[in-house]
């Protein structure tokens, strides 16, 4: 469980902005949109790999991440797609990102980790679903009593 200052309202905004950057980037590469792709600047063909499928992962885990849902997965999943981008694709261009064109995959890769380890915040769908099954089996296990008349 991490420490009260970083799972508050802060984490959770910390992991709604880096999700909505993450799902932009996401929709930019698979429809075509805000830019389309940073390299083509149109929508990736579909299946094309790896880009096409990157892409589809920056959509649904950042989509996952934004809205709270799955989180510590989601996160972990793009964390690694994150690292994979940066060892693969920009790290043959220079050892560091300010050299190579690797920041962003960079920070969205140690932005994911952070929020797979310390968990999505106080809003998040997941806090809300775990509220509902506790309460759920708190009632199932309440014991009943009855009233004789």
């Amino acid at each position: 469980m991490a420490p009260a200052q970083l799972s508050g309202p802060v984490l959770s905004l910390f992991r709604i902005v880096v999700g909505a950057l993450f799902v932009c980037h996401g929709a930019a590469s698979i429809f075509g949109i805000l830019g389309g792709n940073p390299t083509t600047g149109a929508a990736i063909p579909l299946g094309t790999w790896p880009g096409w499928w990157a892409a589809l992962i920056q959509l649904v885990c950042g989509a996952l991440v934004l809205v709270g849902l799955g989180t510590r997965p989601a996160a972990l999943l793009a964390s690694g797609s994150m690292a994979y981008a940066y060892f693969v694709v920009h790290q043959q261009h220079g050892l560091l990102p300010i050299s190579n064109g690797g920041e962003a995959a960079a920070m969205f890769c140690w932005s994911f980790l952070l929020v797979a380890v310390l968990g999505p915040g106080p809003w998040a769908l997941d806090v809300l679903l775990s509220r509902r099954r506790t309460a759920s089996a708190e009632t199932l296990s309440a014991p009943r009593t009855s009233v004789a008349a």
